[in-house]
């Protein structure tokens, strides 16, 4: 099945209707479309082709907004760089996707020079400067089973897994989204959360399928959200538990009555946030999604919020969930990956016999169908919205001469929800300082423990197996 290019199609349907608001500036489909085509000629003067695969280290900006549409219509793969990682952590990750060329804004120049590797680097910069050559092999139309966007995730190996979401799992979770959600005249989404992730890339690709804005900010800002709430220019928002939480330390009267709802990623939301919200007449939807679901995939309204604390919600049309007999949450719909970029084993390991998706999350249905997710799969750690896998911390850590053994586990942080704390046997006296520089030079500054414990020994079972659990109560 083949869609006409979702731009392209924007464009002749409602040219006149805003697509992007950043930076105080309005800008329609038609102007966005017109913008696009030229950066796509640019990018194909630095050899950017159809198939390719490209690696995208942006920020929530316009220049990246249009980058993300112009390598679409050329029919390049984007893989999408997250702007908080080390240069050894991008640099793996450009080596595995086989990225042929990088993309780069002007603030991350010197990690990409230590990145890319042999791979050629063009800054932003360059390419809008650069002569147009024309898109002469533009891509007109979608092929839904065909690779749009490639984003990392890590595994229970602690090797990063690079997810290939195809415009099928985007189209699905636009649908599924807005068959839950509805779509209204004069609808708007803004997006704070990053657009290298995929809570943010959805809603640029909801956009231009809605025919909705997007306004785009930069960076959270509780106060100028608030007023954008206030305002009634904005109906939806994507958040994370700690966005919420600054919302309504910020919150001083009621929203616009146009503001529709707060979509909740990133994990579910206290009792107390709950509560605030409800009081506050505040709408908000929790929902559960991975990288390889292309966003939410489970929701919760919240109409059921208070009678369901802790559930995750229910599936939206028309994927399905069930619990296999080990008590792992199973996932089948069309917005799941179609598997993981050059790495066929772990794509075989992540569906069973019957094409279901093995979340590994250990949870159940209740009577009335709702989902709850018990244990995070791998022990993820979820911080401000960020996944953290200890299992790549723990590696890291292992690389250090004294380290013998070492497991890492999540603590509770009023801030960021969780936090990543590490737990050590050494061969000799080992400073946190000496750890935490360490650390600093490999991982993402989100990535790092914020508290080092030392001990004789992990606690293990008798097949020695480390006991997180009982880690979480020392």
């Amino acid at each position: 099945m083949e869609l006409t290019n979702w731009l392209e199609k924007r464009v002749r349907l409602s040219p006149k209707r805003t697509a992007l608001v950043f930076d105080g500036k309005q800008e329609t489909f038609s102007e966005i479309y017109d913008a696009v085509q030229k950066v796509a000629g640019q990018l194909a003067s630095f050899g950017v082709r159809d198939g390719m695969f490209v690696a995208l280290l942006g920020k929530n900006d316009r220049d990246t907004f249009l980058m993300i549409h112009a390598l679409q219509r050329l029919g390049a793969k984007t893989v999408f760089l997250n702007n908080r990682l080390t240069a050894t952590e991008m640099g793996y990750q450009i080596r595995d996707a086989r990225v042929e060329r990088c993309l780069y804004a002007a603030d991350f120049a010197d990690v990409m020079a230590n990145a890319a590797g042999d791979v050629r680097a063009v800054a932003f910069a360059e390419v809008m400067m650069a002569e147009s050559s024309g898109v002469t092999q533009a891509v007109s139309h979608f092929a839904m089973e065909t690779v749009a966007s490639i984003m990392y995730t890590s595994g229970t190996t602690g090797k990063p897994k690079g997810v290939m979401q195809t415009f099928g799992n985007h189209w699905w979770s636009a649908t599924g989204s807005m068959l839950n959600l509805g779509l209204q005249e004069g609808d708007s989404w803004l997006c704070a959360v990053p657009i290298f992730h995929i809570s943010g890339l959805s809603i640029l690709m909801r956009s231009v399928i809605y025919g909705i804005p997007v306004y785009l900010e930069e960076h959270f800002d509780a106060k100028r959200v608030d007023q954008f709430l206030r305002s009634g220019e904005v109906t939806i928002i994507s958040v994370v538990t700690t966005m919420v939480q600054r919302l309504l330390d910020t919150y001083t009267k009621s929203y616009h009555p146009k503001f529709r709802c707060m979509l909740l990623g990133g994990g579910p939301a206290s009792k107390t946030i709950l509560e605030s919200c409800f009081a506050k007449g505040i709408p908000l939807i929790q929902s559960f999604g991975m990288t390889e679901t292309a966003s939410q995939i489970i929701t919760l309204p919240p109409e059921d919020a208070l009678q369901k604390i802790g559930a995750s919600g229910k599936p939206l049309f028309p994927a399905e969930v069930k619990i296999s007999d080990q008590d792992e949450i199973l996932l089948k719909g069309p917005n799941i990956t179609a598997g993981y970029l050059h790495n066929e084993a772990a794509t075989q390991a992540a569906f069973d016999v019957n094409g279901w998706f093995r979340t590994g999350d250990i949870g159940y249905l209740d009577q009335d169908g709702f989902l709850f997710v018990q244990e995070r799969r791998s022990d993820l750690i979820i911080s401000g919205g960020e996944n953290i896998y200890p299992t790549e911390i723990e590696h890291v850590l292992l690389e250090y001469p004294t380290v013998l053994e070492v497991a890492v586990v999540a603590k509770q942080d009023d801030k960021w929800g969780e936090v990543p704390v590490a737990f050590l046997v050494t061969t000799k006296e080992t400073s946190e300082e000496q750890l935490h520089q360490f650390c600093e030079e490999r991982l993402a500054k989100y990535k790092i423990p914020h508290q080092f414990h030392f001990l004789d020994e992990l606690p293990k079972t008798a097949s020695q197996k480390i006991q997180r659990h009982k880690l979480k109560k020392l």
